[in-house]
């Protein structure tokens, strides 16, 4: 058994951590459903890049469903016990969907870079397939491999009743509580967090580094803040993602890691459909086209 101790904390300091938690939980539901509902109605929407913001949005529901939910329960009830296996289920859905969303972002940036550089043929070479061959082995990929480093730490060995500093059951948190030797199960997991983090990060600079190549030829200042500004949705994701990620990967303190952690799982998921609503107007002509419709319905 578990218990998840993330905030020393008096009732009413729990009273504000549920209530935000519940707010932000909320946010990220309702916003992510709205840009999910709108890329499904509207056919002007059914393009790749809104294929995969589709899947980001869905994913990042998914990614803070693995955590909130039981924070919000864990604040509400004073519950902190967590079953060995709730706690191995809730580590490897999130390190799955951790990753998944690592590589979907990747596939946004080639789908930005062919747009960019090759437009003439974006239609031709971003076919559904292409699309869905991007998608789906990320999913596959990333199962696989949290698979791998769930079994290693499904072996190793708890004693009793042991206290895990986050809000939920975090892979770092597990490893440093085990009462057997981790040192063969870290040096594997540092290099596997290396390899999928690094292979993304250069694929994602490499197609920026292209992206910008491209839009310094173009001769008007208005075409290249034209061309350029179609990423800038996609560039802040991506920043915030891989900061958190770094953040959390590099922290050596127990109390940053739950904040960085806290940051991680919901900065992003909260930051995406207010980003892309507010910096896309695709996405605005299609909130303004639904108001209007739904106004004349009545």
């Amino acid at each position: 058994m578990f218990y998840i101790f993330a905030f020393a904390t008096s009732e009413y300091q729990k009273i504000i951590i549920l209530t935000t938690v519940l707010v932000v939980y909320l946010i990220i539901l309702s916003g992510n459903l709205l840009i999910i509902s709108l890329i499904c109605l509207e056919p002007r929407l059914h393009t790749p890049m809104y294929f995969f913001l589709c899947n980001l949005s869905t994913l990042d529901i998914m990614y803070v469903s693995t955590t909130l939910p039981k924070l919000i329960y864990v604040c509400h009830t004073g519950d902190h016990v967590v079953s060995y296996s709730s706690c191995m289920v809730q580590m490897y859905f999130y390190l799955v969907f951790a990753d998944s969303e690592c590589f979907l972002l990747t596939s946004m940036a080639i789908d930005r870079y062919v747009a960019i550089c090759f437009p003439l043929h974006y239609s031709l070479i971003m076919s559904k397939q292409v699309c869905v061959l991007l998608v789906v082995p990320a999913w596959f990929v990333s199962s696989i491999n949290v698979s791998i480093v769930t079994f290693l730490v499904y072996n190793l060995t708890y004693f009793g009743l042991v206290e895990v500093k986050n809000f939920f059951c975090d892979l770092k948190a597990l490893m440093n509580v085990s009462i057997s030797d981790t040192t063969s199960s870290k040096t594997f997991i540092i290099i596997d967090s290396l390899f999928f983090g690094v292979i993304p990060s250069c694929s994602i600079l490499a197609s920026y580094v292209r992206i910008i190549y491209t839009v310094l030829k173009i001769k008007s200042s208005a075409g290249r803040w034209k061309t350029f500004s179609s990423c800038s949705s996609h560039i802040t994701i991506v920043v915030v993602y891989f900061s958190c990620a770094m953040s959390l990967y590099l922290s050596n303190s127990q109390e940053a890691d739950v904040v960085l952690s806290l940051m991680f799982g919901t900065l992003v998921p909260m930051l995406n459909p207010v980003v892309y609503s507010l910096r896309n107007r695709d996405i605005i002509w299609a909130i303004r086209r639904r108001i209007h419709k739904n106004r004349t319905c009545f």
